[in-house]
C-alpha cells in the first residue's frame, strides 16, 4: 500500500465481474465524497461499460439509475450464432442510448478498455474508434455471448488476458493506480444453470492470473462481496451499497 498524494494523476482500473460490477459505482460514489479526482481509466468487462459511463460524463448517481433499471432482457438476447448462446448487441444500444454513438476521442477522462484476442490469445488495448463497440468486445464473455470483430480481430472478454486492468492503467500515464478486484471475495454457491457454470468455469481460470496483475497497483480496493453472485440483477443496490461502504473505509488507509 502506497500513500496518496492528491496531487498525483490518478489512475482507476475496474475489473471484471458481471453484474458484481454494480459495486463499482459504489467505488466511484467513494471517490466522489473523498474528493478523489479520476485522471485516466481502464475497465476490463463489465469495469468497461461503468468506466464508459463515467468517462463520458455520468456521475455515479446517474449510473446507479441507469444499472437499476437493468433486465436481463436488457442486455441479452438469444443469439442463431455457432459462437455463442447470447449476443450482447443490447449492451452496446445501451452506450448509444444513454451516451450516444461517440467515439474515445469524445471522452472527458482518457479511457481504455481491454479484450481479448481469440485469434491468438493476445491482448488488445481499445483506446480509440467506436465506444459501443469496444464495450461489447470487452464484456463478450466465451462461450455466452458472440465476439466482437474489430479491424479483422475476434474480440471476446478482456479477463481472459487483464481482469483488472492495473498496467493498461499505468502504461495510459497515471502516477497512482488504483485497481478494484471484484473477485477477492465472492459467491461460492452451487451453479443452478449452464450459464452460471460457465461463468464460475471462467471466474475460476481468471483467479490465479489477477493476483499477479494487481500486483502493478498502488492500492487494491477488494469489497466483500462473499453473499453475492454474478447472475442476480436484484442485488444491484446491495451491491452498489457494499462497494461503497468497503471502498470508503479502505480508501482511509491511504489518505
Amino acid at each position: 500500500m502506497v500513500k496518496l498524494n492528491k496531487d498525483q494523476t490518478i489512475g482507476l482500473a475496474l475489473g471484471g465481474g458481471v453484474v458484481l460490477g454494480a459495486a463499482h459505482i459504489g467505488v466511484l460514489k467513494a471517490l466522489d465524497e473523498l474528493e478523489i479526482t479520476v485522471s485516466h481509466l481502464a475497465g476490463t468487462s463489465i469495469g468497461s461499460l461503468v468506466g464508459a459511463f463515467f468517462a463520458f460524463g455520468k456521475s455515479w448517481q446517474e449510473i446507479k439509475d441507469i444499472a437499476q433499471e437493468l433486465k436481463w432482457l436488457d442486455i441479452s438476447r438469444l443469439s442463431l450464432s455457432k459462437y455463442g448462446l447470447l449476443s450482447n448487441d443490447a449492451i452496446g444500444n445501451i452506450i448509444i442510448d444513454t451516451i450516444g454513438n461517440v467515439a474515445f476521442d469524445e471522452a472527458k477522462i482518457p479511457l481504455s478498455v481491454i479484450a481479448t484476442d481469440i485469434g491468438n490469445g493476445e491482448k488488445v488495448v481499445i483506446a480509440e474508434g467506436n465506444l459501443a463497440e469496444a464495450v461489447m468486445a470487452s464484456t463478450c464473455i466465451p462461450g455466452i455471448f458472440n465476439p466482437v470483430e474489430i479491424n479483422n480481430k475476434m474480440l471476446v472478454d478482456g479477463g481472459i488476458v487483464e481482469n483488472v486492468p492495473t498496467t493498461t492503467a499505468e502504461e495510459m500515464g497515471a502516477e497512482y493506480i488504483i485497481g478494484v478486484d471484484l473477485n477477492t471475495k465472492h459467491d461460492h454457491r452451487k451453479p443452478e444453470n449452464i450459464i452460471e457454470i460457465l461463468l464460475k468455469t471462467f471466474d475460476y481460470i481468471q483467479h490465479s492470473a489477477t493476483k499477479l496483475q494487481t500486483e502493478e497497483a498502488h492500492f487494491l480496493i477488494t469489497p466483500d462481496l462473499s453473499s453475492f453472485n454474478a447472475v442476480d440483477l436484484d442485488q444491484i443496490p446491495d451491491l452498489i451499497e457494499r462497494g461503497y461502504k468497503d471502498t470508503a473505509t479502505q480508501l482511509k488507509e491511504i489518505m
